[in-house]
């Protein structure tokens, strides 16, 4: 149904105050030097894990879980992931998504059909800087037009920004913070890149 590339069959820190079950999707539009998961960017790499065993698994464990998190990669680029989505629903179980916004038509499908409980929205940069942070032009209008429709919605959000200091400078935080000030969003929780693993 859904290409899984990555599993995480127990994590307490992908959903704040949630005990979930997280699955990384395959496939990532952006290029972000930092990246630490560079094996889940291309959209027909290799996927091992089957998404009946992850729906089996939640299904097991439904009493004990909160949900299920989609992550990547960028899961919005499955277009699968709304029927996943309804079948964790249907299981009972939360769903949450950790998108960057690369896609906002189909994030705004999930958010009408009111199959998300909660989004972790990775807020690259701000717009000047969204070219230089993930390699590609147009990113920062996605990004910003997929965050507007996530701030109108009323689903549960958690925006978090991970600074690479060679390309997010104390300016480009300002910049950044002023910007979410104007579209009405609190500053984004900031985590200091990690490496990539040679």
């Amino acid at each position: 149904m859904i290409r899984i590339g990555g599993w995480s069959k127990l994590s307490t820190c992908d959903w704040p105050e949630h005990l979930v079950t997280t699955v990384f999707c395959q496939g990532c539009p952006w290029r972000c030097g930092y990246c630490h998961n560079p094996e889940l960017l291309a959209p027909r790499g290799h996927a091992p894990v089957d998404w009946a065993e992850v729906r089996a698994h939640a299904e097991r464990r439904a009493g004990l879980l909160d949900g299920v998190v989609f992550s990547g990669g960028e899961p919005l680029l499955q277009r699968e992931l709304p029927a996943a989505a309804r079948e964790i629903r249907d299981l009972g179980l939360g769903v949450g998504l950790h998108t960057g916004g690369a896609f906002p038509r189909r994030l705004a499908r999930l958010l009408d059909a009111g199959l998300v409980d909660w989004v972790g929205f990775d807020v690259k940069a701000p717009p000047s800087r969204y070219e230089r942070v993930t390699g590609l032009g147009h990113a920062a209008a996605s990004a910003e037009r997929g965050l507007r429709l996530l701030l109108a919605s009323g689903v549960p959000y958690q925006l978090r920004t991970t600074v690479d200091p060679g390309l997010l400078d104390g300016r480009a935080m300002r910049d950044l913070d002023a910007w979410l000030d104007s579209l009405g969003a609190a500053p984004t929780v900031r985590q200091t890149m990690r490496p990539p693993a040679a």
